[in-house]
């Protein structure tokens, strides 16, 4: 497999960013990661983002948000409708052909402009479950309430994952959802969706990220301690809610053992968990020991989520820290659909 690594990275992330274009977001971002290894697009191999056209409500919108990348002269470009962490996956597999040496990858998402629960109902079983019109809260109630009933996990649980990603996010200054609360208080809070409360649900936000990815010695020139994919996959579980184990992550364990993450110990874990729930089971089917990892550092998606860039922050929030010799050794996940039903989970390191 080719060396392939991080080099850069920039991202914004606010709880709504009004009057801003897409391209008035990401063309100072893109910009900022370029410069940041001192490249300009002539130098990039080829780009790649990721987007929603129907959360942007047009059209091939992504073909204008290029104006933020310089597509004069023409580029090698190509673009997922998929959070940008699977743009990032495509990117590496171009590099690992050989043809390129260097990739530009970015995405974004404005959920600012409607209700990105209601929305997010569009995308489930058009047959049996789109006409009833869950919305995501309903359906991560639904699957908070399997788990309890387990014993899968416990109310007191999930208000410690919401404690300690409000404490994480404190640090960041991309977080829309940051504090010192203690379990008890977020306990004493009224339910939104029950068994949910306000804290155990992602804090929805507009943002972008872009990333800079390098391959060989490539990578080495660029920067002084790149953050090194080791490994990366993604999987998906059924479509159908009747077949699927509501207190569990299949896809995102086998991504992860086909990403290698059990082959050597991790500093810090970035999951794309949309509930605190999500973040138990994430925990476990990625077999971290929590006094071993700290995980989600940035505070994750419990204190900022924006939709089709927050897996491609995980990476970034990894590589960075990576790249900065605050960590060695880390794993960031992403995740798309109900109940995460698909995932990627990319392994980083120094070395």
């Amino acid at each position: 497999m080719r060396p392939v690594a991080v080099v850069s990275t920039a991202q914004r992330q606010e709880p709504e960013l009004s009057g801003l274009t897409e391209v008035e977001l990401m063309a100072p971002l893109i910009e900022k990661a370029r410069s940041a290894v001192g490249l300009t697009q002539a130098d990039i191999g080829f780009t790649c983002s990721g987007s929603s056209d129907f959360l942007a409500g047009q059209a091939f919108s992504f073909v204008m948000t290029l104006d933020a990348v310089g597509p004069v002269p023409p580029i090698a470009e190509s673009h997922v409708e998929m959070d940008g962490a699977w743009a990032l996956y495509e990117a590496w597999v171009k590099l690992q052909i050989g043809e390129i040496d260097t990739a530009l990858v970015y995405s974004y998402g404005k959920s600012s402009p409607g209700s990105i629960r209601d929305v997010l109902a569009t995308q489930l079983d058009p047959y049996y479950v789109a006409p009833l019109w869950p919305d995501s809260w309903a359906l991560g109630a639904l699957q908070a309430r399997v788990l309890l009933e387990g014993g899968v996990v416990s109310e007191r649980r999930m208000a410690e994952i919401a404690a300690r990603s409000q404490s994480h996010a404190a640090g960041n200054a991309n977080a829309v959802r940051a504090g010192t609360p203690t379990v008890d208080d977020l306990l004493d809070t009224a339910f939104v969706a029950d068994p949910l409360r306000p804290h155990d649900c992602a804090a929805t936000a507009d943002g972008g990220v872009a990333v800079v990815l390098a391959a060989d010695d490539r990578a080495g020139d660029l920067s002084d301690r790149p953050a090194w994919i080791r490994g990366i996959d993604h999987r998906i579980d059924a479509h159908h809610f009747g077949v699927r184990d509501l207190v569990a992550a299949p896809s995102a364990a086998l991504a992860a053992r086909h990403a290698g993450l059990g082959s050597d110990r991790v500093d810090i874990a970035e999951l794309h968990s949309p509930f605190t729930t999500s973040e138990h089971l994430l925990t476990d089917a990625l077999g971290l020991d929590e006094a071993a990892v700290t995980i989600n550092p940035s505070g994750g998606a419990l204190a900022g989520d924006t939709l089709m860039a927050s897996g491609l922050m995980r990476i970034a929030e990894v590589a960075d820290r990576i790249s900065a010799g605050t960590a060695d050794r880390g794993v960031a996940h992403a995740s798309s659909g109900p109940w995460l039903q698909q995932n990627l989970v990319c392994v980083m390191g120094a070395d």
